[in-house]
């Protein structure tokens, strides 16, 4: 890379830092290409973005910015991921780890307040930010189903007495008929 391209990465990524409420950063050593591929197609279903950057450069864009934190963290073979839901990266990123010993959670960041890898784990056992959407939005609509409930509950108390009462009433007439 030379000065210029460097320039803009820094740009760029200071950019995502600025943009994003979640940044997990893990160490990747030792990863081949298929591994690489599958964790980044995971990523990339659940919204996230995953890279690898020089440290130096992701420093200097971490630098004045509210994930500066995790700065210490950017030792060695290092990647980057980061997504507006902070739930959906730290699932992909600690399921993704279970299942492959190459690839460690170093820690991360959710705005100011910087996580170690157990912060990122106890992050992902957390619903989901759709699941929290769907769990409001029943909460929201049962009261109204129970109000529809009870206000047809009257109209449905008055026809069974009012057929009770027909049939209390017009069963002598038809034995007499």
């Amino acid at each position: 890379m030379d000065r210029t391209e460097k320039r803009e990465f820094v740009a760029e990524m200071a950019a995502v830092f600025a943009e994003t409420s979640f940044v997990v950063v893990a160490r990747n050593s030792g990863l081949n290409v298929a591994e690489v591929t599958e964790l980044r197609r995971r990523m990339r279903a659940a919204g996230a973005t995953y890279k690898v950057a020089k440290n130096r450069l992701a420093t200097l864009a971490l630098d004045g910015t509210r994930f500066d934190g995790i700065a210490p963290l950017l030792k060695g073979p290092t990647a980057l991921a980061w997504c507006r839901d902070p739930v959906a990266v730290a699932k992909v990123a600690v399921e993704f780890a279970r299942t492959n010993d190459k690839f460690v959670v170093l820690g991360g960041a959710l705005g100011a307040q910087m996580l170690d890898a157990s912060g990122v784990k106890a992050l992902s056992e957390l619903p989901s930010l759709e699941v929290l959407r769907a769990g409001l939005l029943g909460m929201i609509q049962t009261p109204a189903t129970r109000i529809a409930g009870i206000l047809q509950a009257p109209g449905g108390q008055i026809a069974r007495v009012l057929a009770a009462y027909a049939d209390k009433h017009g069963a002598p007439q038809d034995e007499a008929a």
